[in-house]
């Protein structure tokens, strides 16, 4: 099993970057644990039914409670392809003290913890801290330095986490602790970490003109305005959106509001 934990205020990027190593990871044989909160907790879930092992959820309320409500239909998926887990009674409603008490759970269930977008005061930094104590892998997904999430998977891996960029970072590290673990089928595991499985390709630029090329090279994954976008290609307004609206039709970039976009 593995943890993974973040803001309840994630990125639109980071809640892509999560489902996709969630899913991943769960289709090299390890389930993924989180707290069934909104942002990355959601996404790594979701991530995880998509996978082969599925996804387990620790709460801080009795079991006859779901919370976030909103949550509801994600906790009858997890609970048919896996399970949510508490160590409260029936009954006991969502009291704010109880979710960092749970945290410790989350990461002593797990080989390891992943931490993808986190404030520095956030409570995801709770639940890595007890994974260092609790002697487990920890892991964090790096960011850009102007985001504020950035600065918690920032500071746990100034504090000896080690830096994530692809599935097999993680896979590389816990491989001898899942040779350990004969109930866990260690071979995906061994097949991702032969052939690179789970990594994100490159996208396809074919068929792009080089207007639309050289605005795609452009673009970060942080979100970029028209304005932005034209002082560096030095085209028009009218030029850019329209290229602008091809590469979201192709899939390669997505509009956001006050005329941004952002890679998919």
């Amino acid at each position: 099993q593995l943890a993974i934990v973040g803001s309840r205020h994630a990125t639109r990027q980071g809640l892509a970057m999560t489902a996709g190593f969630a899913e991943a990871l769960a289709n090299d044989g390890l389930q993924i644990i989180s707290g069934l909160a909104h942002g990355i907790d959601a996404a790594a879930h979701q991530g995880g039914l998509q996978g082969l092992a599925g996804t387990l959820a620790v709460v801080g309320t009795g079991l006859d409670q779901v919370y976030p409500k909103a949550h509801q239909r994600l906790a009858d998926q997890i609970v048919e392809q896996g399970a949510i887990v508490s160590e409260y009674p029936l009954g006991t409603p969502p009291l704010r003290h109880h979710f960092p008490q749970r945290n410790r759970i989350i990461s002593g269930m797990a080989l390891g913890c992943l931490v993808v977008e986190a404030a520095l005061q956030s409570g995801s930094l709770i639940t890595a801290r007890q994974a260092l104590e609790q002697g487990r892998e920890v892991f964090a997904i790096p960011g850009n330095i102007q985001n504020s999430l950035a600065r918690g998977p920032h500071a746990m891996i100034r504090q000896g986490a080690k830096l994530v960029e692809q599935v097999t970072d993680i896979l590389e590290e816990l491989w001898p602790l899942l040779q350990q673990h004969q109930e866990l089928s260690v071979q995906p595991c061994l097949n991702s970490l032969e052939a690179g499985q789970g990594v994100k390709k490159e996208p396809s630029l074919d068929g792009l003109t080089e207007q639309e090329r050289q605005l795609y090279n452009l673009m970060e994954f942080e979100p970029v305005s028209l304005e932005q976008l034209m002082a560096l290609s030095h085209y028009n307004a009218a030029e850019v959106q329209t290229a602008m609206m091809m590469l979201e039709l192709a899939g390669l970039c997505v509009g956001l509001s006050a005329g941004r976009w952002q890679r998919s």
